[in-house]
């Protein structure tokens, strides 16, 4: 681990490889699991606010699914979350005729239709952050779907700091980027 500022940072975040792989994966991860999407407490007011826009890109499985049980959930660790799908995959998912599964949040953001991407604990995916009182915790997300996505980012060489580094900056700023920047120089002289 190390710090900079109030974050503790896994090295697995600059030493292991990741690209996602979507032709192989589909979008898995917005598909299985136990839980919704982690969403901060300050994501919640967009999501009410964006649902009527991203609702005629949603199925009508999502549609049912946030009208019963809101635009975000608490989860079973209390913590707050995207809604499932009869406790699948995410209400917010779509499916593309390939059988990819894609964010209607994300879709109607690269249609221009809202300014707000999608949760940021989807876009900083293989790194999940988690707030203490004293710091938050970034670290590297092991996952079995998505294992290809290992195999093809040591392919390319891109570690998980660099293939997240929107996400990172758009989480901690672009200070705290440049840092952690010249950290993973430091650390894999």
């Amino acid at each position: 681990m190390f710090q900079i500022g109030k974050t503790l940072i896994s090295e697995e975040i600059i030493e292991k490889d990741f690209v996602c792989n979507l032709n192989a994966c589909k979008g898995a991860c917005c598909v299985e699991g136990e839980s919704g999407a982690p969403l901060t407490d300050q994501e919640l007011p967009i999501l009410e606010k964006v649902y009527k826009t991203v609702k005629p890109y949603l199925r009508k499985e999502g549609i049912k699914a946030i009208e019963e049980q809101g635009t975000f959930v608490k989860g079973w660790d209390g913590e707050w979350e995207t809604p499932l799908v009869n406790h699948e995959e995410c209400a917010y998912v779509v499916f593309a005729k390939d059988g990819m599964a894609k964010c209607a949040l994300e879709e109607a953001y690269n249609d221009g239709l809202t300014d707000w991407k999608k949760p940021v604990s989807c876009h900083l995916y293989p790194v999940r952050t988690r707030e203490y009182s004293a710091f938050t915790a970034v670290n590297y997300h092991k996952w079995a779907i998505c294992d290809d996505a290992c195999t093809l980012g040591a392919e390319l060489k891109v570690p998980i700091y660099k293939f997240v580094k929107e996400a990172l900056v758009r989480k901690f700023g672009a200070d705290w980027y440049q840092e952690l920047e010249e950290v993973a120089a430091q650390h894999l002289k």
